[in-house]
């Protein structure tokens, strides 16, 4: 080999070379994404925690020839054996290991349910059905998928890359509708085993509603109330025993093991790390499913999403529909959840409701409940609504849970 040749080599691995390339304007483009989301999170502190990880596993996602998010390449040996030919990248190992498998989203649970007091439920059990409410987006954006299907010319399904489980509309549209829960963790475990392929921007749609919450609810919030019923202050929450919170997530498991066995990985992960928190005894687990763990999780979390947002997968006219309806889903599910505490107080004026904390209930907590709060404060600088709120935060927890467990056990029965 020549000079020359070795230097037309060279110029062949570099990355100008790869974006220069056919569709590699694609990669440029999600690279400007995931520096966009980089930016968001900085400057805005919309969700650093969340969408650093994932913008900057978008970057390194997109780097021509790096495979850094490449994933394991197996064979078959003529006796059946599994023999890895491969190993991928970094972060498409990440992925395999923690959201393949399901494992990541189950941790995430264990940590948030280390994290949360579900105190504020149980002094005001009736907030549970404001976060039902809210999951209500769920089910719109499972039936603006189906429909969507109908239109000519335009399809979820047909197409390279479908696996046997996506070739019913039914598998897509759950997938799809489970962003309304505002719930990261609950989309991925949901569209890892619906819809596999759409799992990039499920997931990049729920984080990033999640993350913008400030921003989409208090419109919403200001369009459906009146500023004398923003300022309606809640009575102080009873005290809740010990005994209460120690029972409540034995009681959970129970009757979810006994209504819905397919919502246990979630409401159980959830569950035990509420039990370890509460119950006294556990405080160095508890501690270390709060933080260490969870943390160490966020981050391998993060990367695996990020690693899914290849140009050549993500910018599809299918994936700006996905990120439309569950947009539609997510404002959903905070008008119902608002109209529901409204509809509520019509019903009884005896202890009112500040229909505010009704929006909390679309569970991305706590920043849900921290925006009700902010709203309530804007209108009345003396009412605080913020432990109200986590009332219906933790329930819209529980209820996106209880919706992907709904939808894992139904769509398999009726898409066939």
């Amino acid at each position: 080999m020549n000079f020359v040749d070795s230097l037309i080599e060279l110029w062949q691995t570099t990355g100008v070379y790869g974006f220069l390339q056919a569709g590699g304007w694609r990669n440029l483009v999600m690279i400007g994404v995931g520096l966009l989301l980089i930016r968001l999170a900085i400057k805005r502190g919309f969700e650093p925690l969340l969408l650093i990880p994932i913008g900057f596993g978008a970057v390194l996602s997109n780097i021509p020839f790096a495979e850094i998010a490449s994933h394991t390449t197996q064979i078959l040996s003529s006796d059946g054996r599994v023999i890895i030919e491969e190993f991928g990248g970094i972060i498409g190992q990440f992925y395999e290991i923690g959201i393949a498998s399901g494992l990541f989203p189950l941790l995430i649970f264990m940590g948030v349910g280390a994290m949360t007091d579900f105190g504020p439920l149980l002094a005001n059990p009736k907030t549970l059905l404001l976060g039902a409410a809210a999951q209500f987006g769920i089910f719109i954006a499972l039936f603006g998928t189906v429909l969507l299907e109908r239109i000519p010319g335009f399809s979820f399904i047909e197409g390279p890359g479908n696996t046997s489980l996506a070739d019913s509309i039914l598998h897509v549209a759950g997938s799809i509708g489970i962003i309304g829960g505002a719930d990261g963790p609950t989309a991925i475990f949901t569209a890892e085993r619906l819809a596999p392929r759409y799992l990039g921007p499920i997931a990049v749609a729920a984080y990033s509603y999640m993350a913008l919450v400030p921003i989409i609810q208090p419109p919403i919030m200001k369009a459906l109330t009146t500023k004398t019923e923003r300022r309606i202050k809640m009575e102080q929450l009873r005290h809740v025993t010990k005994a209460e919170k120690i029972l409540f997530p034995i009681i959970v498991l129970f009757l979810c093991i006994l209504l819905l066995p397919s919502a246990t990985p979630l409401i159980g992960m959830l569950m035990f790390g509420n039990l370890l928190k509460e119950s006294l005894v556990t405080d160095r687990l508890s501690d270390t499913a709060q933080n260490a763990l969870m943390n160490t999780v966020t981050i391998m979390l993060g990367l695996s999403v990020g690693s899914t947002m290849s140009g050549e997968m993500f910018l599809k006219s299918t994936t700006i529909v996905i990120l439309l309806l569950g947009l539609v889903a997510f404002m959903t599910g905070t008008m119902m959840g608002v109209l529901l505490a409204k509809l509520m107080n019509k019903l009884s004026s005896k202890h009112p409701i500040n229909p505010l904390i009704g929006a909390a209930g679309v569970s991305a907590v706590p920043m849900a409940a921290r925006v009700a709060n902010k709203v309530g404060l804007k209108a009345n600088p003396n009412n605080y609504l913020l432990m109200h709120a986590m009332g219906p935060n933790v329930a819209g927890v529980i209820g996106s849970a209880v919706a992907a467990g709904t939808l894992l056990a139904l769509i398999p029965i009726l898409g066939g």
